[in-house]
Formats: structure tokens, C-alpha cells, sequence
């Protein structure tokens, strides 16, 4: 499979770093970018094929992967364009990473075209334990949904959705969600500090038991309403935390959060995908 990236960022060396050698050779890698510094980092680095403009490696790959900022899209949308309309017979699939822009944006920016498929990795996917929502144009056959898949399951685990709108809410709960872990992260730290622990403690003792009880969550087959429930003896000390969140309202806080994330996807696509 040759696969071409146009953005040479954090996300996509992530992606390039699983696809090299495995699912694909460094060889069929093919990655345009304006920053120099960057592109001779993946050249020596994964032995890929850069060019600083898009080119007729593009044209002539199996899956284009959009990996630039959202407001950059529609500037490489034209540029990609003419590249795409000279190879009707091939078709790629394009795969777009970029939050915000929707389908049927893209396609018009794009003259038309239809075969795309539009995902939301989020930044685990640089150590390889990311997910990411994805959804296909009707117009994607089996085997390019299944390149895309290829292409995604590189960096971690993929979710499909039939309705393109539910990618706001996956934006929200796992595109958004590493920040919410990492805030609660440092609010535990912060409470062992003001109980005396040091520093390094906290922050050991606080990634242990994030990361523990997540991997419990993952490996049993209960509800985490029930595994929080046998952590919680009442009168004890977590039924004491538990009853003081309860009172904060910070379930209800954390749930309005994600809503007024999906919220603001939602209001991205609308200013990103607007005609000037």
C-alpha cells in the first residue's frame, strides 16, 4: 500500500512510526511538508520519501492522509485538487485527521470528490495506544474502509460510526479526553502536595493508580459503576471523597464539559466549512 501524508506533525509521525515496516515499507511512504528540518527528521528517522510541495507521488498513492491543521485544509484541498481529477481511474482514498472539517466540505473543496473518509485520533496514538471514531463517504468501498482501518489500528484502536455527527461526541469523550485525564492527574498531585507527600510522590503514586485502575476497567467485565462501587465501603475513606464530589456536582460538571466540547466541534465545522 503507498500512503501519502500531507503535514509532517506530531500526529502523523505517530502514524508513520506504526505503518513503517509493518503494515507497509518505509519505501511506500511518501510525506510533504513545508518545514525542511522536519522532513529530513522522517527521512532519517523511517527512511520515507519527502517532498516540500505536493507532487505526483501524491497522485499516485493508495491513501492520501490530511494531516495538517484545520485551517490549512482548504488551501491543501485546492492544491490537491488538480491532482486528483487527473487520476479518475485510480482514485484514492483520502484520509482526513483534521478536526473540524467535515465531508462534505472536503469534497467540495476537493471538486467533487467523494472517496473519503474522516477520523479522530487523539495523542496517545504517539505511543501507540490511541483510538480513533472514524466514518466513511457512502462512496468508500470495502477495501478503502479497510485501508483506512489498516492505516489507524497503526497507532491504537478504531471505532466506526454510521452518522457522521457523532464525531463531535467522539471529539468530546476521547479526542478532547487525554486533557481531562491529565487534569485530574494534576489535581491529585496537587492534593498529595497539600497533604505533605513530595512532589515525585504524588505524581508516582497518582499515574500508578490512574493507570491501574484503567487497566482493571479494560480487563473486567463489570460496569466501572460497579468496580467504583466496591472500592467505596460506606462510612469509609473513598465513600468520604466520593460524597464530597457528589456535593461539588463534579460528575454533572464533567458531563456539561463534554457536551460544550461536542458543542464546539460542532461550531467548528460550521466556521471551517462556511464559503468566505
Amino acid at each position: 500500500m503507498k500512503i501519502a501524508f500531507i503535514g509532517g506533525g506530531n500526529m502523523a509521525t505517530a502514524l508513520i512510526a506504526g505503518l513503517a515496516g509493518q503494515l507497509t515499507g518505509a519505501g511506500s511512504l511518501h510525506v510533504v511538508d513545508p518545514n525542511t528540518e522536519a522532513l529530513e527528521r522522517l527521512a532519517s528517522q523511517y527512511g520515507v520519501s519527502t517532498a516540500s510541495s505536493i507532487d505526483v507521488q501524491v497522485g499516485a498513492a493508495d491513501v492520501v492522509v490530511l494531516a495538517v491543521k484545520p485551517q490549512q485544509m482548504r488551501e491543501v484541498a485546492a492544491c490537491l485538487k488538480p491532482l486528483l481529477a487527473n487520476v479518475p481511474d485510480k482514485q484514492p482514498l483520502v484520509l482526513s485527521i483534521a478536526a473540524g472539517i467535515r465531508i462534505a466540505d472536503l469534497s467540495r473543496w476537493l471538486g467533487g470528490y467523494t472517496r473519503i473518509v474522516r477520523s479522530m485520533p487523539n495523542t496517545p496514538a504517539l505511543i501507540a495506544m490511541g483510538i480513533t471514531g472514524m466514518v466513511a463517504a457512502s462512496e468508500v468501498d470495502e477495501a478503502q474502509r479497510s485501508a483506512a482501518d489498516k492505516v489507524m489500528r497503526a497507532v491504537g484502536q478504531t471505532v466506526w460510526l454510521k452518522d457522521e455527527s457523532l464525531i463531535d461526541p467522539v471529539t468530546a469523550v476521547s479526542g478532547s479526553g487525554p486533557a481531562y485525564v491529565f487534569y485530574f492527574l494534576e489535581a491529585m498531585q496537587q492534593a498529595a502536595l497539600e497533604m505533605g507527600l513530595d512532589a515525585e510522590q504524588g505524581r508516582q503514586l497518582a499515574l500508578a493508580t490512574f493507570t491501574g485502575a484503567a487497566q482493571l476497567a479494560a480487563q473486567s467485565g463489570d460496569p466501572v459503576e460497579v468496580l467504583r462501587q466496591r472500592v467505596t465501603s460506606k462510612g469509609g475513606t473513598t465513600h468520604a471523597a466520593i460524597t464530597s464530589m457528589e456535593a461539588a456536582g463534579v460528575k454533572d460538571a464533567i458531563v456539561s464539559a463534554m457536551k460544550a466540547a461536542a458543542d464546539r466541534g460542532r461550531e467548528l465545522g460550521d466556521e471551517l466549512g462556511k464559503d468566505s
